[in-house]
């Protein structure tokens, strides 16, 4: 019987996302988040354009939390290079981001503050978001 050739390598194909998230969904250490309502892939560089944007709105103020991390490398060949040749090198590092995942949380700052901040942060990510609020929150 014929046996597979043994690669030293495994390919790594995209692989689709499907469904919602399995962990991540609540507000674990602010008051508020904002929370995914979409599937994407979010890159390092924008999320660090949103907490830019949520830190300086804030003035600095309270606490952010950044509850995603982009550890997925996506690879790229450079252009015009035939095919074949191996994989292309690491050219970004993505976060994959479902449906129901808390992406950032904030705390130490008013409602009204933390909703505008979190706002501005949003308009940097490729996902639509919803601004949530801790249920035992008080004014």
């Amino acid at each position: 019987m014929l046996q597979p050739k043994k690669t030293k390598y495994r390919k790594m194909q995209k692989g689709r996302m499907k469904g919602n998230t399995k962990r991540g969904a609540e507000l674990a250490f602010g008051s508020f988040g904002i929370k995914s309502l979409d599937t994407k892939w979010v890159t390092g560089r924008q999320i660090e354009a949103a907490r830019q944007a949520i830190t300086r709105r804030m003035k600095r103020e309270g606490q952010l939390w950044i509850r995603i991390f982009p550890d997925k490398p996506v690879t790229k060949k450079p252009l015009e290079v035939r095919m074949g040749k191996g994989k292309g090198a690491p050219e970004l590092f993505v976060a994959r981001v479902c449906p129901g995942r808390m992406l950032f949380e904030a705390d130490g700052v008013p409602l009204e503050t933390a909703r505008e901040a979190m706002r501005l942060g949003s308009q940097k990510l490729p996902v639509a978001t919803k601004f949530v609020v801790r249920r035992d929150f008080v004014q």
